[in-house]
């Protein structure tokens, strides 16, 4: 087999160097990979994001119906706290190659890129590019309901190629977000004029709290194959830039749910939505997608257990996999360590990437059978 290295290196730096923020277009980056895939049939879905910002997804086909798919995002999260160039894409002498998206995932992508280019053209693979990951997962939405290439070819199974350290993550939490809002009337604070909005949310936040403590208390709520066993239910408050003399006009309580299959949301759901409404809080909330989980006996996660020579495990972090699976069952597995991800300093190191390779070529021999 071709050493991987090279293509690896120049594809991980071309795309890291591009601004693929999930506030911006990936156009340019989907550009560039569909310029790897000649031979590939390839079908492009355009659309708009909340902002009217242009985005694109990628299926990529090639061989006969079935096989494996390998899926990837092209967005990045912000690149808050950064004190350097967050797209240099500068490799070190020893590989380390930095810059903002190249673990989570530009590498991986590059990776899965390059082992299906050099898969025999006897064996099915697809691609499927998505972007929106790292925050609506908008991309993958999209090609579950709009792909018809993904729809005729049926892969077998799809692999998400996340920084897992290259061990295979059968399952994995999924996320309700809720947005409650209290709203007061703005005024100058010494005038007795206005109403602050935060008055009515704390008594809703304290319901919240105790929703929050049982989720970390009581074990009929633990989910034991989960480290940590209990559901994340995270808060995060914002008076939308209102100063001290100023009575609040809008208080945002942002509370993120995951949750694993094995828990029932709707309980949680209805304290919420139970609690805002005796308090005068509006709630709105957007749902992942039902959190994705094989068995551990399923086929597929015996394979890329047999082709990591790792055990396969559970993850409490979220991935397209929860709207992919709609198309087949899931495994994510990629290069790279996630606790690298999302904070300045991402680095991936070649030399894994390029280690990855033969594993995803093992799995597509596997799944084509």
């Amino acid at each position: 087999m071709t050493n991987p290295t090279v293509p690896i290196t120049e594809l991980t730096r071309d795309l890291v160097a591009l601004d693929s923020r999930s506030s911006v277009s990936n156009l340019a980056v989907a550009d560039r990979l569909e310029a790897e895939l000649r031979g590939f049939e390839i079908e492009r879905l355009d659309y708009q994001d909340a902002a009217g910002i242009a985005k694109r997804v990628i299926v990529a086909h090639r061989g006969a119906s079935g096989g494996i798919a390998f899926s990837g995002h092209m967005d990045t999260v912000p690149d808050t706290g950064w004190q350097d160039d967050p797209w240099s894409a500068r490799v070190d002498v020893d590989g380390t190659l930095h810059g903002l998206g190249s673990t989570d995932m530009k590498g991986p992508v590059a990776a899965a890129l390059v082992a299906a280019r050099g898969l025999p053209a006897t064996l099915p693979v697809t691609l499927l590019l998505t972007t929106d990951e790292e925050t609506t997962k908008q991309g993958a939405r999209i090609i579950v309901q709009q792909s018809e290439l993904a729809r005729s070819v049926r892969p077998n199974g799809i692999l998400v190629v996340e920084p897992t350290r290259m061990r295979p993550v059968r399952g994995h939490r999924s996320h309700i977000a809720f947005d409650c809002v209290s709203l007061g009337v703005q005024a100058h604070s010494s005038t007795g004029q206005g109403r602050n909005a935060n008055w009515a949310l704390i008594p809703f936040l304290a319901e919240m709290k105790t929703v929050h403590q049982t989720l970390l208390t009581d074990r009929s709520w633990h989910d034991g194959a989960y480290d940590p066993p209990f559901s994340d239910f995270n808060l995060v408050i914002d008076n939308h830039g209102t100063a001290v003399n100023v009575t609040v006009p809008v208080a945002t309580a942002r509370i993120k749910f995951r949750y694993s299959a094995k828990i029932d949301p709707a309980p949680i759901r209805a304290a919420v939505h139970d609690a805002a409404a005796r308090h005068g809080v509006t709630v709105t909330e957007a749902t992942e997608g039902s959190p994705p989980e094989l068995a551990p006996d399923h086929r597929f996660v015996a394979q890329c257990a047999e082709a990591s020579a790792q055990p396969a495990t559970t993850a409490p972090f979220g991935t397209d996999a929860s709207i992919l699976q709609a198309i087949a069952p899931c495994v994510v597995m990629g290069p790279g360590d996630i606790a690298v991800a999302h904070k300045p300093g991402e680095v991936v190191h070649i030399d894994q990437l390029a280690a990855a390779v033969p594993v995803f070529q093992a799995l597509a021999a596997r799944l084509s059978g």
